[in-house]
Order: C-alpha cells, then structure tokens, then sequence
C-alpha cells in the first residue's frame, strides 16, 4: 500500500483509505480529502515537508507526516 507521502511530483492518484484517527483525520477529511477522490502532487518541498497538491481544482499543502496517512492507488 502506498501513501501520498511516495508520490512523486506531477502524479495523480487516488485515496483509497486515510488511517489517521480523531481531529488529524476530520481536519483532512474537511479539505476534501475523501475515499475515492483524485489528488495531483504539484510540488514537493526541497526537504519534502510541505506537499503542494491540487484537489477538486484548488491548491492545498499537506504536512508530510499527515500525507503519510493518506493511502493512495
């Protein structure tokens, strides 16, 4: 299983699952950042935090260790 924390720049996948629980998980959910919604990465900082990534067309930046909770296809 890979999470959105892999993903290479210029990549769309799609979330399959988020593993976090509590207020971290209803924060992402609250983005947008549902099952089954596609998630392009657009940037990735020089030392990888944050993630820059464009979802249901806006821009978001997601902490690195939030985007590893995020599980992607």
């Amino acid at each position: 299983m890979r999470t959105l924390r892999e993903v290479s720049c210029g990549e769309t996948v799609r979330v399959t699952r988020i593993s976090g629980e509590g207020a971290v998980k209803r924060r992402i959910m609250d983005m947008g950042i549902v099952k089954g919604v596609e998630v392009y990465v657009r940037k990735v900082a020089p030392l990888g935090d944050p993630v820059e990534v464009t979802v249901r067309g806006y821009e978001l930046s997601l902490r690195r260790a939030d985007a590893g909770i995020i599980a992607v296809e």
